[in-house]
């Protein structure tokens, strides 16, 4: 038995975008794991007094976010586009995060995410996933964007290969968080660990800045205490 079902206009739009990916650039994906102690240990003291502040919890994507605009800082590269043989460098920071709706992952923008607080990242995040849900994201809240993140982690995914928003060239793929033994000073401890993934177009990033440009995120993220003097 088979059964025919149209597809959405979303749905193709998605489908176009991703065959317009893997024929225009030249995707590689780089890993690495990150020590989430620290987060976690943070969120947990500050969680109670951030949402009655707020009216909003502290997630994780407020520290990718940050973590990511230090690293981009560091490596503008990764937070710019190819046009015909010219690469245009964007001195802004147009963080896209991707969010699931019916019919498919949508990538809403957070414009000038450096000026951003935790805060304002995760209510801009909350409120865009409410939107993505009742279908009242605008071609405006999906337009532009020069980085995004996406995590597959709250599905489950321990390990995955995002695929590049193009005329985006770099991509940060989060993971599911999960206790897992690792050697530290000489002993084995147990660390609640995530495995993080970075797809970048090889046409302008080399696997030197893009191994590089993940280590940096790993390293903010592992030590939050440094994007205060990273902003």
């Amino acid at each position: 038995m088979e059964e025919r079902v149209r597809m959405s206009r979303r749905r193709q739009t998605i489908a176009r975008r991703l065959l317009e990916a893997q024929q225009t650039a030249a995707m590689l994906t780089t890993f690495n794991e990150i020590d989430m102690t620290a987060v976690m240990e943070l969120r947990a003291r500050a969680k109670e007094n951030f949402k009655q502040r707020h009216g909003v919890n502290l997630g994780l994507t407020a520290f990718f976010v940050n973590a990511s605009i230090a690293a981009l800082r560091t490596f503008p590269q990764l937070n710019a586009e190819i046009q015909g043989d010219e690469v245009v460098l964007k001195h802004y920071y147009d963080i896209g995060v991707a969010v699931a709706a019916e019919g498919g992952l949508v990538v809403p923008v957070l414009r000038d995410a450096d000026r951003m607080s935790f805060a304002d990242i995760e209510t801009g995040v909350r409120n865009c996933a409410a939107r993505a849900t009742d279908g009242t994201l605008t071609l405006e809240d999906l337009r532009g964007g020069t980085f995004t993140i996406t995590n597959g982690g709250v599905f489950g995914s321990l390990l995955s290969t995002p695929i590049l928003n193009v005329p985006q060239v770099a991509i940060l793929g989060l993971h599911q968080i999960q206790d897992r033994p690792i050697a530290m000073k000489g002993a084995v401890v147990i660390r609640p660990m995530m495995y993080v993934a970075l797809t970048y177009d090889h046409r302008l990033i080399d696997g030197r800045e893009a191994v590089q440009f993940l280590v940096a995120v790993k390293e903010y993220v592992e030590d939050p205490s440094r994007l205060l003097l990273a902003r």
